[in-house]
């Protein structure tokens, strides 16, 4: 079954010959008589009572003709859905994220999508860098925003922004007042981070910088979320890092203090055969700012 030979048996039941259809169609009569002749010897049954005068539906005609009258509508719908998305004034982005949206790079990008491209409906994900750049690769997420500088294989990726490095620490703490420290001075210190991400990237970053300064971290894994985790440096059961764009948040006991000469690159990552609209209109608005 055809969607040309539905649409001229639609046009022939409305009306009522072929010559009339024909014309409307502005194909040839024996076009559309051929073609409704095919349809019927497919589905083993006639559709019209035919006469000298013309055409007319009989009972399996109209049922016919009820149903894929409604199939043909269903189809419109789908060619216009593809139509919107395909200009990327609709559809769907997903986007992983493994930093804060508090405040910065990009939240910033984020809202001028938005303004540009309000049908654009877009999803967040939050996990570790690995997991993103899988989903990439199977086009289960479109973009994702990570730190780092190194290059992914299958990957496109762009470095964007940066973030200074903070400590975050109780408030009661003999540094919480300072206006930027040396890591070298919090060595000694009880690290908390979170297994939950970004925890697995903090761990690793506090090796490789203290490991540099001849010092071996001591590290302790949480099960708690980020607010829990400040919760337990306000009551200095220990310290942890966080970057810049968190520390727009105002955690009660709590003190950021910024880390000397220590700086997040961050970077996008994205499968260049990825065909959405919508992602290559985000790639589009994204313009690095100055590396430091």
């Amino acid at each position: 079954m055809q969607l040309r030979q539905i649409e001229f048996v639609i046009a022939a039941a409305e009306n009522g010959s072929f010559r009339k259809a024909a014309a409307v169609l502005r194909v040839q009569e024996s076009a559309i008589s051929r073609q409704i002749r095919e349809l019927e010897l497919s589905l083993g049954a006639p559709l019209f009572d035919r006469s000298p005068s013309g055409v007319r539906l009989n009972a399996a005609g109209r049922d016919f003709v009820t149903r894929t009258r409604r199939a043909l509508s269903h189809i419109e719908l789908a060619r216009n859905v593809v139509g919107r998305r395909s200009a990327a004034n609709e559809g769907e982005l997903r986007i992983g994220i493994f930093s804060s949206m508090a405040s910065g790079y990009l939240p910033s990008l984020i809202s001028e999508f938005r303004s540009r491209h309000a049908g654009v409906d877009l999803v967040f994900i939050e996990c570790n860098p690995a997991e993103h750049v899988a989903a990439i690769r199977k086009h289960t997420t479109d973009i994702a925003f990570l730190t780092g500088t190194k290059g992914w294989a299958d990957c496109e990726s762009r470095q964007l922004w940066t973030e200074r490095v903070f400590a975050a620490l109780s408030t009661a703490h003999k540094l919480a007042e300072a206006a930027e420290i040396e890591l070298g001075l919090l060595s000694h210190e009880r690290f908390l981070v979170s297994e939950a991400p970004p925890g697995e990237e903090i761990h690793d970053f506090l090796i490789q910088q203290l490991a540099d300064l001849g010092h071996h971290p001591d590290i302790h894994q949480q099960s708690v979320g980020r607010d829990n985790l400040l919760q337990l440096v306000r009551l200095e059961m220990g310290v942890t890092l966080t970057s810049e764009a968190t520390t727009s948040i105002s955690v009660p006991g709590i003190a950021y203090v910024p880390l000397s000469s220590i700086t997040l690159p961050f970077c996008a990552a994205w499968s260049s055969g990825n065909t959405n609209p919508a992602l290559h209109r985000l790639l589009e608005l994204m313009r690095p700012e100055l590396v430091e």
